[in-house]
């Protein structure tokens, strides 16, 4: 029997819970029997990481893909591996790092499952590189109302463009085959410089970014005038043996957090007073300029992993994590929406700027080459919701987009011009799932099926 019980599901964020029944299959036929047994609406989830509900679908059904863990062996000559949807980054790294192969393309997390990262085509500090996750996936199995089906970009190439970023509402992806990259050790060499303003680190990430296969800002949403923006940036490429100090060990293994939020913290603990106040110190601590620092693969890439449920931080209402990208025909639009949340006293907890590269051919694929701001707002905040209402506005007005994988109060109207594919992926998910079985909060919300 598959194991099932009752569950209230939330994104990251904390936001919006609701109630489901909750199964757990562990293959393929699960997965197919329950699809077939089911009169109610379906998606899988998996660890939980998207901030919004894409990953819930109340008074439904959600399928935990945590128990599609099977995996193969790293093949020594392509750096390919076969990967169950429910196998987690972290649970990778443990494996591939020491065996000399790092994920090409990682969130700010490795606790993201391998169907979470398909369904949300995640990407990382090296989009202007090497793309997003789907870049690397050579192949993938997805079970749907209507059959399992292999597809990849030369076999069924329309549903694997359309699993892409499709938030889970093609079907079930219960497998893949992941491209590693090699690595020689499990450092990076770091170049950290920091900016009074923002025209300067923009300038810098646009003339400079092509030297670095990673590249990432942290920037101040809290100042005014001639200091807006002000920020550091952080870019690097991973060590080689004969770069780092022979004492040090060449791969090691990502360790386990090393602190843990063990109460959610009382509501307000996260205003625009103390987020000012943490800028500035973040600010202040960071070097004028640093070359060539080693960091670890964990210290680099995800450095919030080392604190187990940070987002309790956030209070009991929860937060919004908030992304957009924009041409750079568009880059002023950066500056304008910092100035927005600034003038409006709208706190923003961590603000990161990358540079996109140019997209893929995911149909509902967030990145496509430009300017992307990601920012952690304290549910609450004072005018948050009209000055993100006013921001949408002024995105889909550039020709840009939101990223639906953190979204939790975008306004269904502006999706088609976001997303101009959405009829093109509504039509591939009727080929396959015609009854429209597949749904989520986030679908419902933004009327994604149509």
């Amino acid at each position: 029997m598959i194991p099932s019980s009752d569950a209230t599901l939330a994104g990251w964020g904390n936001t919006a819970p609701s109630r489901a029944t909750l199964k757990r299959p562990r293959s393929a036929s699960e997965v197919a029997e329950i699809i077939s047994g089911s009169s109610n609406h379906l998606i899988a989830r998996g660890l939980g990481r998207s901030y919004g509900d894409p990953a819930q679908s109340a008074g439904g059904t959600v399928i935990d893909n945590r128990g599609l863990v099977q995996r193969s062996t790293i093949d020594p000559e392509t750096g390919v591996i076969s990967l169950g949807a429910g196998v987690s980054l972290d649970e990778l790294l443990r494996e591939s790092i020491p065996a000399g192969y790092f994920v090409p393309v990682t969130p700010g997390t490795r606790q993201v499952t391998v169907g979470g990262a398909i369904a949300a085509d995640i990407h990382g500090k090296n989009h202007h590189v090497d793309g997003s996750f789907m870049n690397h996936i050579e192949s993938m199995s997805v079970v749907t109302p209507t059959g399992t089906f292999t597809t990849s970009p030369t076999q069924d190439a329309e549903l694997f463009w359309a699993t892409a970023g499709g938030m889970g509402l093609t079907g079930v992806v219960i497998e893949a085959k992941l491209r590693l990259m090699p690595i020689e050790t499990s450092y990076v060499l770091v170049d950290t410089e920091r900016f009074d303003n923002l025209d300067a680190l923009m300038e810098e990430m646009v003339t400079g970014d092509h030297r670095y296969r990673y590249s990432v800002a942290w920037v101040d949403c809290m100042t005014k005038g001639a200091r807006l923006g002000r920020g550091v940036l952080t870019r690097g490429d991973h060590a080689t043996a004969d770069q780092i100090d022979l004492t040090k060990p060449r791969l090691e293994a990502p360790g386990a957090p090393k602190l843990s939020i063990p109460f959610t913290a009382p509501k307000g603990l996260l205003n625009k007073f103390s987020i000012a106040a943490f800028n500035e110190a973040w600010f202040r601590k960071a070097p004028k300029r640093k070359d060539a620092e080693v960091q670890s693969l964990s210290t680099f890439f995800h450095p919030l992993d080392g604190v187990s449920m940070w987002n309790r931080l956030h209070g009991p209402r929860g937060f919004l994590q908030y992304q957009f990208v924009v041409p750079d025909s568009a880059s002023e639009l950066v500056p304008q929406a910092m100035e927005l949340l600034s003038s409006r006293s709208v706190p923003s907890f961590l603000a990161v700027l990358k540079r996109f590269g140019a997209g893929n051919a995911g149909l509902m694929s967030f990145p496509t080459a430009g300017w992307t701001l990601a920012l952690d707002i304290p549910v609450g905040a004072s005018h948050a919701s009209s000055v993100l209402d006013e921001l949408d506005g002024m995105v889909a007005n550039a020709g840009g987009r939101i990223y639906l994988a953190k979204d939790s109060r975008l306004s269904p109207h502006l999706i088609p011009d976001m997303y101009p594919e959405l009829t093109q992926f509504q039509a591939i998910c009727d080929r396959v799932d015609p009854n429209h079985r597949f749904a989520s909060d986030l679908s419902r919300r933004l009327n994604l099926r149509g």
